[in-house]
């Protein structure tokens, strides 16, 4: 058992480390090779297994019954056990003009590719530590969410807010994986990506951000001014719609089960019955920004513990908020006492803010 240099639990390593150790069995393998960032960033407690967030990761593991063993390359080395390997691990340098990923697997090693069912499945249900790191960075993006747009002025550009949020998440230590910022004059896209634009009387603002390795999913709409009926409708409705998502995210249930089920909801609340077609609806939540997304006929099951931001849109309306699911029921991770809220099935979901 080795000690986790990240904050994390012996005990939640262990239990990660006995879980790998029986897909390796059931192949009938040796050991496994881990190369990716989802599986990295979880095996090693949130390391930051990275340089270029445009690069694959700078270290790999293998995993067997005889140990682990983190390879990368010498000019990294130092650093990364300093700063964020777990210590007493095994490590393997090799010169810098290699890639760690690339290593021969060698005889009797599984890649990811040939596990990658089982290595969600391995991921799914979150460990008491991890449940604490995804608790407090979804508190600190709801509330730097908060704190940075309810300064914003209708003549701010997008450029200018997305800046205001990707510094305000670097100062909690996280990395902005997506800020996007749609005012109203681009309100018709999907995944608008911020411009010289300014935001206008409303506008949409969409973060992930990774910390400790787990991606927070959030999303809100700020508001200058009365909102007209049919804005009131459209985000009433959308809200209607996430909660079709929620009911059917239930564990035992497939995660196809809950997509079919929130999908259906839109012709339901009065939206065009095929709206689900024009962009993805979101899906498990956890060490991807979707780990993986719902589409029909995804087979991974739903269990408890397991984080999950579904985002379900329509032309001028979105909902996002990243949600554990619990024997209970569920509990919002983003979510901060300054932002308004409406209750949606019991859930406190979020308003526009209006300034």
């Amino acid at each position: 058992m080795i000690e986790s240099g990240m904050g994390g639990s012996v005990d939640d390593q262990a239990i990660k480390r006995d879980r790998l150790l029986k897909i390796i069995a059931d192949q009938g393998a040796q050991r496994l090779l881990l190369t990716s960032q989802p599986a990295l960033g979880w095996y090693l407690e949130g390391a930051r297994v990275h340089v270029s967030l445009a690069a694959p990761p700078i270290v790999a593991v293998r995993v067997s019954a005889e140990g682990d063993e983190v390879i990368l390359t010498g000019n990294e080395s130092e650093r990364l056990r300093a700063e964020e390997l777990p210590a007493g691990i095994a490590v393997r340098e090799l010169d810098w003009a290699v890639a760690p990923g690339g290593v021969d697997p060698g005889p009797g090693t599984l890649v990811e590719d040939q596990v990658a069912d089982q290595l969600r499945a391995a991921r799914a249900p979150l460990l008491p530590g991890e449940l604490g790191r995804f608790r407090e960075l979804g508190r600190d993006a709801a509330r730097l969410m908060t704190e940075v747009l309810s300064a914003s002025t209708p003549d701010a550009s997008e450029r200018a807010l997305a800046a205001s949020l990707t510094g305000r998440i670097a100062e909690a230590g996280a990395e902005p994986l997506v800020a996007l910022i749609g005012g109203a004059t681009r309100s018709s896209y999907r995944h608008p990506l911020p411009t010289d634009e300014p935001v206008g009387r409303r506008f949409l603002a969409v973060i992930c951000a990774r910390r400790h390795g787990l991606v927070i999913n959030v999303s809100r709409w700020v508001r200058f001014g009365p909102a007209t009926d049919a804005e009131r409708s459209a985000d009433e409705r959308i809200l209607a719609v996430e909660a079709e998502f929620l009911a059917a995210t239930v564990p035992g249930a497939t995660l196809g089960d809950a997509f079919r089920a929130g999908c259906a909801g839109y012709a339901e609340h009065g939206f065009a019955a095929d709206e689900w077609t024009r962009h993805h609806q979101g899906g498990i939540a956890g060490y991807n920004g979707r780990d993986p997304r719902g589409v029909v006929g995804a087979t991974d099951r739903i269990v408890a513990d397991q984080a999950f931001a579904w985002n379900p849109t329509a032309p001028g309306c979105k909902v996002e908020d990243t949600l554990l699911r619990t024997d209970q029921g569920f509990e919002v991770l983003t979510t901060d006492p300054d932002w308004p809220t409406t209750d949606v099935a019991g859930l406190p979901r979020p308003a526009v803010l209006p300034l």
